[in-house]
């Protein structure tokens, strides 16, 4: 399987939950097709650098995945006939990219795991008495 990077633009104009849909309804087809999201990072709303459709504003979403090819033809077609999407971009990552994308997710695993485990009786700080 191959990694890719995926950019969306949504549909300004559609209400807060109905966004929040549109993108696991994304996530759910891509899964749906034998693919995985590595990642998914929000940009939000952002102003286009042309005109489009006539709308002036667009919901941006990255995903990163790691997709067979099949994967990635089935979630083109759902991009073209699903109306939330007004842009799309998928590009496959190369082998030094790819390196990158996972040592950028092992490290953000490595941050969060300490802060998950609990803090031992021993090793918390002691309040000194005056």
């Amino acid at each position: 399987m191959n990694y890719y990077e995926n950019i969306v633009i949504l549909d300004d104009t559609l209400p807060e939950e109905d966004l929040r849909a549109a993108i696991e309804k994304i996530k759910g087809v891509m899964q749906d097709a034998g693919g995985q999201i590595v990642k998914t990072d929000e940009w939000g709303m952002r102003k286009l650098a042309y005109e489009l459709n006539k709308h002036k504003r667009g919901f941006y979403v990255l995903y990163n995945l790691k997709a067979p090819a099949t994967a990635i033809q089935k979630l083109e077609e759902f991009y073209r006939i699903y109306d939330p999407v007004m842009k799309h971009m998928v590009i496959k990552l190369e082998k030094k990219q790819t390196r990158a994308l996972e040592a950028s997710i092992q490290a953000a695993a490595a941050a969060a795991a300490p802060a998950a485990a609990p803090v031992p009786a021993e090793a918390a700080p002691e309040e000194k008495a005056q």
